[in-house]
């Protein structure tokens, strides 16, 4: 039998609390949103996929003396290999692109313009970060919220503003997940009854050949990357796994792409962004800042596609439903469900939903396309 001396039973109770007692109150809040946005997740299924881990990561770092970021850390190590080296990001580019279907943009290729138009609140967000006093890198990081794609947040945060990349990154997959709640009352805005009700139907639009499926990834990628060269490692990749679904050759590859490995991606690019969440580092002014810029990018970007949606109808015989403009975001397939709702509950009769995904899909390429245009800019600047 061991008889342990007083001392020795006080320095025993000390080290079981002492996790209690390091337990300061930026690390309990911190704690709470882990929580919060577990709930979200669970409860009313918003982002699931990724605000699980996230909010679970987020739990994990704010625990004291865990030491799970320290250098030798578990999370530490995720964080290095995957985020660091922005393989995670890239890697689950691959995935989506698998799984998306650009047949609906090819069937209608003007609606890419709509795409485009989705991108307005990156520009607008990074004039309004240096308007508030951010660096030109961070105010670059910032505004990529406004493309409404965590993988490019997090790409680009990565590079030029690590030290951003908690809040900037949770404030992307917040405003994706929140895409139902904050578009529909915009939408309404912006549009009047009639233009909600506008009719668009795709019943009589061709079937895109596989050839042209399979022409598509191999050209956006070749004419992408020849106008903005740095933007090759997400393009290239969102592409590839576009070109594993569309070739026909490799489905062994595409069905790991779409589901195992993109899963496996999801589930430790969430859990790290989490653990960059700590609570003394995360709880600053400019953390609020960055997540009220961020609902004006994805605002804008709603806004935008709207109206330019309202302008082409001036010039064109065929009128376009303004409410797809609100999928030019790349929160997909969520952006296109949501148009396609709106203009349902509107008039029973319209169905929107492969108008919208054309537009959502191609504001997959205008994010990925924006990004590396405003790299490339940078790079002229001399400030990359």
């Amino acid at each position: 039998m061991i008889l342990l001396s007083s001392e020795q039973i006080i320095t025993i109770l000390q080290g079981m609390v002492s996790g209690i007692t390091a337990l300061s109150w930026q690390y309990a809040v911190m704690i709470i949103i882990g929580l919060v946005l577990i709930y979200l997740g669970v409860k009313y299924n918003f982002e699931p996929l990724l605000l699980v881990p996230i909010g679970f990561g987020c739990i994990l770092v704010n625990l004291p003396l865990a030491g799970l970021m320290e250098p030798h850390g578990l999370l530490r190590y995720f964080y290095n290999v995957g985020i660091i080296t922005e393989v995670f990001p890239c890697l689950i580019f691959l995935g989506i692109g698998a799984m998306t279907d650009f047949s609906p943009l090819l069937q209608n290729p003007k609606v890419i313009l709509l795409g485009g138009a989705g991108q307005f609140g990156i520009f607008l967000t990074l004039l309004l970060a240096l308007a508030v006093g951010f660096e030109k890198l961070e105010a670059v990081c910032v505004g990529i919220i406004g493309a409404c794609d965590g993988p490019t947040a997090i790409y680009v945060t990565t590079q030029f503003a690590p030290h951003l990349l908690g809040p900037v990154s949770v404030a992307a997959y917040s405003y994706m997940s929140l895409v139902p709640m904050i578009q529909p009352p915009l939408m309404r805005l912006c549009t009047t009854k009639k233009e909600r009700t506008i009719l668009m139907p795709y019943t009589d639009q061709k079937p895109i050949s596989a050839t042209v499926r399979i022409i598509f990834p191999l050209a956006v990628t070749i004419i992408t990357v020849l106008i903005a060269p740095l933007g090759a490692p997400l393009m290239g990749m969102l592409m590839l796994g576009n070109f594993l679904r569309e070739c026909g050759v490799v489905e062994r590859l595409s069905r790991t792409a779409q589901n195992e490995m993109v899963n496996i991606v999801t589930l430790l690019l969430g859990l790290t962004i989490g653990a960059t969440m700590n609570g003394e580092i995360f709880l600053t002014a400019k953390t609020l800042i960055i997540f009220a810029l961020g609902a004006i990018a994805i605002s804008g970007d709603t806004v935008a596609g709207i109206y330019l949606a309202k302008l082409m109808n001036m010039f064109s015989k065929e009128k376009i439903n303004p409410l797809i403009g609100s999928a030019g975001i790349s929160a997909f397939p969520m952006a296109a469900r949501v148009s396609h709702k709106v203009g349902h509950e509107e008039n029973d009769e319209n169905y929107l939903i492969m108008h919208a995904v054309g537009v959502n899909t191609g504001g997959q390429i205008g994010s990925v396309l924006a990004a590396s245009i405003m790299l490339a800019v940078l790079q002229t600047m001399g400030l990359i």
